[in-house]
């Protein structure tokens, strides 16, 4: 009897036994641990596929980041060795105008703090006003570079991009410039404006194609203490690369200041048609989401700058028709004078950049009576120095905090739920 009882027992306990073993063979489900699997997952995809723009409104509650994100149109270069001056632009487009209101200026380089005013005794890098001086530049300079334009209701951050390359490739940074033959023009040496001392006569030094400018003939003349080069009865021979050189002293070391000119000569014909100088590139970087103002910069000489019409296509559109929302609009044209010289420049704003705009084709084109010239270019997305994805850390951490603890759990709750199932 005490036998048949032990048999009956042992019996159901195999088939217990089989159970477990089928169990831990198959995949246990669980409907709390498939909530939490699903929630993580959930989590994971809205931190990569969230809207920025809800970052963005996040940021514009906080008081240590800022709304807007305008990547600079022009990228600056310099020469190792050489002053540098990085101005930070004070762009007037809608409420980005600081010129009536107090603020404060912050520079930073890959969004890692940097001086505001010199701290060492004698540092290489400091800001003054509202330019950023390297008294000299070198190689490792290069970069992205961010001012931030903060008052008690606003902020604004700027990207400026700098490169510095050896002196031997100085042709590779040149400025372009245009005269017309036989006719007198100038040359002028650019970007001088800040290095200039008042207290000392401005003495420049020119060379064509690395030869000295003989100004002593009839062809060439360095007008005094200015940054000119008369050149008189202008011809084609006259094209080619120009450098002018000044001396700049600060704190008791003498230091050279070197601009390359690109010289373009113009048959006489083409004296009144439109010559697009800007963009200079086929392509502009910028960040997604960011605030970009890309300028349309058009050489008319000494045309009048009612006779011509400057615009925008994407895609050969209209602006305004393929962008209906407002996302991407012209700026106010802007008619100025330079060395003489007409320029119109009508700016594209996109507000903010958006991944199709990566796509789109873009032409800048000038016409008037006499001429007609169409420019491409394109929008490619660069690095983004903007602070959204800094709110993203945190999020996509506590996530993986959160869905590990669930998994543990899970696990946890399985381990126990088999032993228990066995121990029966």
């Amino acid at each position: 009897m005490k036998a048949l009882l032990t048999a009956l027992q042992e019996k159901p306990l195999g088939k217990r036994m089989q159970n477990q073993r089928l169990q831990d063979a198959v995949p246990h489900f669980s409907p709390s641990c498939f909530f939490w699997k699903m929630t993580m997952l959930l989590l994971v995809i809205c931190t990569y596929k969230m809207d920025v723009s809800a970052f963005r409104i996040q940021r514009v509650e906080s008081t240590e980041n800022c709304q807007d994100h305008i990547m600079h149109f022009k990228h600056y270069f310099a020469l190792r060795g050489e002053p540098v001056i990085l101005k930070c632009p004070s762009f007037k487009y809608k409420h980005l105008d600081f010129s009536s209101h107090p603020y404060n200026l912050t520079w930073s380089k890959n969004d890692s703090k940097m001086m505001t005013s010199g701290g060492d005794e004698e540092p290489r890098i400091w800001a003054q006003g509202d330019a950023l001086w390297f008294l000299p530049a070198s190689l490792e300079d290069s970069g992205q570079y961010i001012c931030s334009r903060r008052n008690s209701s606003y902020c604004v951050d700027i990207s400026i991009h700098l490169t510095v390359i050896q002196k031997t490739a100085a042709h590779e940074i040149s400025y372009p410039q245009i005269l017309f033959t036989f006719t007198s023009g100038k040359l002028v040496c650019p970007d001088l404006g800040d290095f200039i001392q008042k207290e000392t006569d401005l003495e420049l030094k020119w060379y064509k194609d690395s030869v000295p400018v003989d100004k002593d003939n009839a062809k060439f003349k360095s007008l005094k203490n200015t940054s000119f080069l008369l050149i008189n009865s202008v011809s084609s021979r006259d094209s080619g690369y120009y450098t002018c050189e000044m001396a700049f002293t600060y704190g008791g070391a003498q230091y050279n200041i070197t601009r390359t000119i690109q010289l373009q000569t113009l048959d006489q014909e083409k004296r009144f048609s439109p010559e697009i100088v800007y963009p200079d590139q086929k392509t502009t970087l910028a960040a997604l989401d960011s605030k970009l103002i890309l300028p349309c910069k058009v050489f008319i000489g000494p045309s009048k700058h009612f006779h011509t019409a400057v615009m925008w296509l994407a895609n050969d559109t209209y602006i305004d028709i393929i962008y209906k929302e407002g996302r991407v609009t012209e700026g106010e044209r802007l008619e100025m004078i330079e060395n003489d010289e007409n320029y119109i420049e009508v700016p594209l704003i996109f507000d903010p950049v958006k991944e199709i705009d990566f796509y789109t084709d873009l032409k800048c084109e000038a016409q008037n009576s006499y001429g007609r010239q169409v420019l491409p270019t394109r929008v490619k997305q660069g690095a983004s120095s903007s602070l959204w994805h800094i709110a993203i850390i945190p999020v996509a951490l506590t996530c993986l905090i959160l869905g590990g603890l669930c998994m543990h759990k899970c696990w946890k709750w399985k381990a126990d739920n088999g032993y228990v199932i066995a121990k029966l």
